[in-house]
């Protein structure tokens, strides 16, 4: 045979490409390397700025972390200074209506319930068959955040009155003609105790 392969002697060579998979096998390896460091790099600035891997890191406190108001007791006011208790306070019965006996019947349910019992009667003229709802308690304007609320526990749907020039410290409960009865004892003493517990205030928490 003519050109480059000649067979001289007992041996023939070998046509064969030149190896090139050593060279492949390294390039891949090499790009993988590549890959994975920009991949872990990559991972690295998304925890950094997003502060999934950690928290603490993050500036400031998040939205959700804030802290938030929850109520707490606060000492209410006592009835021996604020609220007089019922023995301290005295009050006038006076029926408005044409209903006869109401006054005597209304100041005897007051006195069970610890009052002190003043004057029993007709109302005079100015409320005289003039006052159309259950009734109204009526006392000097010191009286409008301590007596008059002991008592109008005691008959809920009175209107409540004061008069700048009235002397002492007795109330008045005038009859109206929407009056049925006292409000019940024990809805009575629960309005009182609501009126002395202790109101909440507001206190800082963390709500993370």
């Amino acid at each position: 045979m003519g050109g480059q392969y000649r067979i001289r002697g007992d041996r023939y060579p070998r046509m064969r490409r030149p190896r090139r998979r050593g060279r492949l096998v390294a390039l891949a390896t090499a790009s993988l390397a590549v890959l994975g460091v920009a991949g872990w790099g990559t991972l690295q600035l998304f925890d950094v700025f997003t502060g999934d891997k950690n928290p603490a890191s993050a500036v400031g406190v998040k939205a959700g972390c804030a802290p938030k108001a929850s109520p707490t007791p606060s000492p209410g006011p006592a009835r021996s200074a604020a609220l007089p208790e019922p023995g301290r306070i005295t009050v006038n019965v006076l029926n408005a209506t044409t209903r006869g006996g109401l006054a005597r019947k209304t100041a005897d349910e007051l006195e069970k319930r610890g009052f002190k019992i003043g004057d029993v009667g007709n109302a005079t003229e100015e409320y005289d068959k003039k006052v159309k709802g259950a009734g109204v308690l009526l006392g000097p304007t010191s009286a409008l955040k301590s007596s008059l609320p002991v008592l109008g526990a005691q008959l809920a749907d009175a209107e409540r009155r004061t008069e700048a020039s009235r002397k002492g410290g007795e109330l008045d409960l005038i009859i109206g003609d929407g009056f049925t009865r006292l409000t019940a004892k024990a809805d009575a003493d629960r309005a009182l105790t609501a009126l002395t517990a202790p109101k909440p205030a507001p206190t800082a928490k963390k709500g993370c």
